[in-house]
């Protein structure tokens, strides 16, 4: 069946400051096959801005360390994926937790890419794709 709506009903409290859908506000439940149903709420909903103008590098494009990763998931690696192109080290992206973890671990390279990881992929939960970038590039 092919069909085009013609008139929605929403109730206001589910609409966001702009006047959309907010995820968080509404119970979103998907039908996966057979009996199976999934709940769409909670940390399982994450945005991932979309570019405008230019296509993002892909998750085919990032470097093997980073995209075998055990620790970032398929959504994190979407958001490291859909940067322009990739970054370079920043000289002046200064992190304390980052000067920890090469302090602490510098005598064992994958340790560090391990606790690397994990504090990016935190960083990307929280949608700070850029500073996850920085995070992952003092690995290489």
């Amino acid at each position: 069946m092919i069909c085009e709506p013609v008139v929605m009903h929403i109730n206001d409290e589910v609409l966001n400051e702009h006047g959309k859908i907010d995820p968080h506000k509404i119970d979103l439940v998907a039908r996966m096959g057979a009996d199976y149903y999934c709940r769409a709420s909670g940390n399982a909903v994450f945005e991932v801005d979309k570019p405008q103008l230019k296509l993002g590098i892909g998750v085919d494009a990032l470097p093997a360390s980073i995209r075998n990763s055990g620790i970032l998931t398929g959504n994190n690696l979407g958001q490291l994926g859909n940067v322009h192109e990739i970054p370079s080290i920043d000289p002046a992206f200064s992190d304390d937790h980052l000067k920890n973890i090469i302090q602490y671990y510098s005598i064992s390279p994958d340790e560090m890419e391990r606790e690397l990881h994990t504090y990016a992929k935190k960083l990307l939960e929280n949608n700070q794709v850029q500073e996850a970038w920085q995070i992952l590039l003092a690995s290489s």
